[in-house]
């Protein structure tokens, strides 16, 4: 029987792996430009690190891990025979896999609390796992790629945060819109309207007005329970429109009596100035205020931003926002952290629907030697060992089989320069260089070789 893995996980081949690397990679070197320091934590956590941190539906998307040895020991028939799911795994169970890096961050904050010097800027990049329907998109094992700086309150994070977005996104050529709110401003309007339970339910029906229209919106904010007199004062923000400037003019006017409605306005008032002021290429990157952006309702608490692709249609690919309590849930209250996630597999898939990866990512060898026998192998492997000094990737064929097979082997792995060398070659101390891409061929010596192919 062949085998298989797990549904919800998959192999990389290496030129995927090639691909992801440049995307892990690209993010991990503006993140260090920014003074963010990487850490790891372990791929499993003590279950009562896990459990009740993400509410009772990612209570079961959690992947349990049997003890080790006799687990079943101090376990009663009576306990196996009642089939309680969660009781059984709670005596069966210590350890489950990570859910997310948020909630393992947050104890390792706690847990090295006296290590820290605050703010603390922290990226990690990592596999977490989720026991999850696998579906198109969405797997059971897959990475996320987060920056968090804690300890501190200044908006001037924030802003950094969408430098940090902008110079990523700049680095691998994809045009994005950052688009940014603040729970404090959503806050102002549940209470302008006296409607607190229906803030979801106002800004998914927000975020239909282009492909539903205006009549059809409210109509489905009155099925949702509101008002015709809510409906009416909600008027201004469903057709918010113009420039960032424009809008926030609107919300300060919609929100007059809400003092933290306002205060919500003036932070993200700050971020839009202060971001402005940093000199980012506007052609590649814009901040849009977006007032139907509610993510993470119950767990942000000030700005919340989202990333979308310009180009392709696809989902978010970077979210994140600012939370007042990171650590509250293991009994150190009080530290503010704001924080963005890169989304690596949709990254992934933006760059291949767009072909924007550099040529040198796929190839990894860029310079093969073909092998004609003994003779030209003692002559190929000085030079060999000279040029990956050199920083140059090669490879020389392990036999000295037919060139056609040879020549396969460098077209199938995209190897963009060839060498060849026989008696003629040998005799003058030069090689033979093809350039794959044009065909081109020329005589030169090994100095030469290094200077054309770097």
């Amino acid at each position: 029987m062949k085998p298989s893995i797990p549904k919800g996980t998959r192999d990389f081949s290496p030129v995927e792996m090639a691909k992801r690397n440049y995307i892990f990679d690209t993010i991990r070197s503006v993140y260090a430009l920014y003074g963010f320091q990487q850490i790891e934590t372990p791929a499993m956590e003590n279950l009562s690190t896990l459990m009740g941190k993400y509410g009772e539906e990612g209570d079961k998307l959690l992947f349990k891990i049997l003890n080790s040895g006799d687990f079943l020991r101090g376990v009663s028939d009576d306990d196996i025979h009642q089939k309680s799911t969660n009781q059984l795994a709670a005596q069966l169970c210590e350890k489950g896999l990570r859910y997310d890096l948020t909630v393992p961050f947050a104890r390792y904050v706690v847990q090295h609390r006296e290590e820290l010097t605050l703010p603390f800027r922290r990226y990690q990049i990592q596999p977490v796992w989720r026991a999850d329907r696998p579906q198109k998109g969405r797997y059971r094992e897959f990475y996320q790629c987060d920056a968090d700086v804690v300890g501190s309150d200044s908006l001037l994070n924030e802003v950094e945060l969408m430098q940090i977005v902008t110079e990523v996104f700049r680095r691998f050529g994809i045009r994005v819109c950052i688009k940014i709110n603040n729970r404090k401003i959503l806050t102002g309007i549940a209470e302008m309207l006296g409607a607190a339970d229906k803030i979801v339910d106002i800004t998914v029906a927000i975020d239909k007005l282009d492909k539903i229209g205006l009549d059809n919106v409210n109509a489905e904010l009155k099925e949702d329970g509101l008002t015709d007199e809510q409906i009416a004062k909600l008027q201004p923000i469903i057709q918010l429109s113009g420039t960032n400037n424009e809008k926030m003019a609107t919300m300060r006017e919609v929100l007059k009596d809400s003092a933290i409605g306002l205060k919500g306005v003036d932070e993200v008032e700050y971020v839009l100035n202060t971001y402005g002021k940093t000199n980012q290429p506007t052609d590649a990157c814009s901040l849009e205020l977006d007032l139907t952006l509610a993510r993470g309702l119950n767990y942000y608490t000030g700005c919340i931003f989202e990333v979308k692709a310009l180009d392709v249609q696809i989902g978010s690919i970077t979210g994140g926002g600012r939370y007042d309590n990171l650590t509250g849930i293991f009994g150190m209250p009080g530290i503010s952290g704001v924080g963005i996630s890169f989304g690596a597999d949709r990254i992934f898939d933006v760059l291949n629907q767009l072909d924007l990866y550099p040529a040198s990512v796929v190839s990894a060898t860029r310079l093969f030697f073909v092998n004609f026998g003994e003779a030209e192998e003692a002559y190929c492997l000085p030079i060999i060992a000279a040029a990956r000094q050199a920083g140059i990737p090669c490879e020389i064929y392990p036999e000295s089989v037919k060139m056609k097979k040879q020549m396969q082997y460098a077209n199938a792995k995209q190897i963009p320069f060839v060498v060849l060398v026989g008696e003629t070659e040998m005799q003058q101390g030069k090689l033979t260089l093809k350039n794959m891409e044009t065909g081109e061929q020329s005589l030169v010596s090994p100095e030469e070789l290094l200077e054309k192919v770097f």
